[in-house]
């Protein structure tokens, strides 16, 4: 059987990520970082497309891959609307949902270039988007009728490490009962019940644990007081929850290698700290499971510290067998959905 050629394309808030991938063996792959005042000068949506295609068009064009060889193109999926877990065909309605979203994440862009690259010759979709909703109703609630919990985390990750840990084992995801934390910038973990993510945090906004560079959960009323204050903007408050906040915080860095270079007593106990709130997290995950729980999952880019994840099974152990998957390979798990695709191993799901 012939083996797909897939386009990969990842837009982050600082980088664009392509890859060229011949069935799940990846033969060409490039990170693009673009400077913050290239990106500010960039004043809208469109704007941001025009800017990135371009990029990526250059660099097919000096690569020599010619367009007319790609089968189809695998792209990051953006803030959309709550969707089940799966592939999804880029599509008008899509287009349209990501120009216009209520949020704004460089995530949104992927979509939009590939469909326009696309030029309606070959196949465009996206697979397992931040805003996967598989949540049971009980999860849903926050504690006032005025709030709501949603789904917005790592899908993409938390599916391709779950999928790939059940073929390992010789199971089927959908047989197993897993928590997976998966920690980077943000952290969310998740209770992974038969193939369905019923509880999750939102880590967009960084709910639950603190991170390298996200809050996490904070209290309450000293954050109602802090809003009202009038020393701090909605824009500056924000930036504490997500980008200024967690380790950046309390460190003045989010580089966790820095960190346990130059470890002092208080860097460890506040590394310490951040182990110890996520391993709470899966401990609230595992009640969920009602303790049937086949195995816990670190994963992620803080997964590579051998600190952390140390910390964090000491703590869990008890509960299920750790294993830890470093990293997050995004680029490998787009192409490796659209690989399965192509298989007929997956169906597309129409976005509505």
């Amino acid at each position: 059987m012939k083996k797909p050629k897939i386009l990969v394309i990842n837009t982050g808030s600082t980088s664009t990520k392509i890859a060229v991938f011949e069935g799940e063996q990846p033969v060409l792959e490039q990170k693009i970082n673009h400077k913050t005042n290239e990106l500010e000068k960039l004043k809208d949506f469109d704007s941001q497309v025009v800017f990135r295609k371009n990029i990526i068009e250059k660099f097919l064009s000096e690569q020599a891959v010619d367009l007319a060889s790609i089968d189809m193109i695998m792209c990051r999926g953006g803030l959309l609307k709550p969707v089940k877990s799966g592939v999804y065909k880029v599509n008008r309605r899509m287009l349209d949902d990501l120009k216009n979203a209520s949020k704004q994440h460089a995530s949104n862009l992927a979509a939009v270039i590939g469909y326009e690259l696309s030029q309606d010759k070959r196949p465009v979709y996206i697979a397992d988007p931040v805003v996967v909703d598989e949540m049971q109703n009980i999860a849903r609630y926050a504690g006032h009728k005025l709030f709501q919990r949603i789904s917005i985390f790592h899908a993409l990750n938390h599916k391709a490490v779950a999928r790939k840990f059940a073929e390992e084992q010789h199971k089927k995801y959908e047989d197993l009962n897993l928590i997976i934390a998966h920690m980077g910038g943000g952290i969310s973990v998740g209770a992974h019940a038969k193939g369905q993510v019923i509880d999750v945090n939102q880590a967009l906004d960084g709910e639950g644990a603190f991170s390298p560079e996200r809050s996490g959960t904070l209290p309450a009323g000293d954050l109602v007081k802090l809003s009202f204050s009038g020393d701090y903007t909605q824009k500056e408050i924000q930036q504490m929850l997500v980008g200024k906040g967690g380790l950046v915080s309390y460190t003045g860095t989010n580089d966790l290698r820095e960190l346990e270079q130059n470890l002092t007593p208080k860097t460890t106990e506040i590394l310490q700290a951040m182990a110890y709130q996520i391993a709470k997290q899966i401990g609230e995950m595992a009640t969920v499971l009602h303790g049937n729980v086949d195995a816990i999952i670190l994963t992620g880019g803080v997964a590579f510290s051998d600190f952390i994840t140390g910390e964090i099974e000491k703590s869990v152990r008890f509960i299920a067998p750790v294993f830890v998957y470093p990293g997050e390979d995004e680029m490998k798990a787009l192409a490796y959905n659209g690989f399965l695709l192509w298989q007929n191993q997956l169906e597309a799901k129409n976005y509505e």
